[in-house]
């Protein structure tokens, strides 16, 4: 007799049209034993309506994570300082996040990436978003 799944705890909404960002959500899902993360594209229809406190913009700026639970929300390096958390393997390296400074330098590298991620070797998809000025 199988018994059913618990529900996921977190739901991780990412950009399902940017390689590098599928490339880390393959590393999610393996460090993801436990099956605590429902982890789902930003393209996928019905958002709004599923999160309608996240502006629809934030989808588009940066990564996202919602507790079941209660809804809570964290975006960008917060959401990976909290994965980090969640995870088992994320633990081994979620001290760094203590660390005077590395915050702030997260919270600006992560914006970094995510106005740069469809620069940053995706191939094929790097023409469907063209560089400012390379038109």
């Amino acid at each position: 007799m199988r018994t059913a799944r618990p529900a996921p705890a977190y739901t991780v909404v990412y950009d399902g049209h940017c390689r590098v960002c599928n490339k880390l959500v393959a590393a999610l899902r393996k460090w993801d034993r436990r099956e605590a993360l429902e982890i789902i594209p930003s393209q996928t229809p019905g958002l709004d309506t599923r999160f309608p406190w996240i502006p629809e913009r934030a989808f588009t700026d940066s990564m996202q994570l919602v507790r079941a639970a209660d809804g809570r929300t964290w975006e960008g390096a917060a959401a990976v300082e909290q994965l980090l958390d969640v995870l088992p393997r994320g633990r081994w390296i979620a001290w760094i996040f203590r660390v005077p400074l590395v915050r702030g330098l997260a919270d600006r590298s992560y914006r970094w990436f995510a106005r740069n991620r469809y620069h940053l070797g995706c191939g094929e998809h790097c023409r469907a978003h063209p560089r400012p000025g390379s038109e």
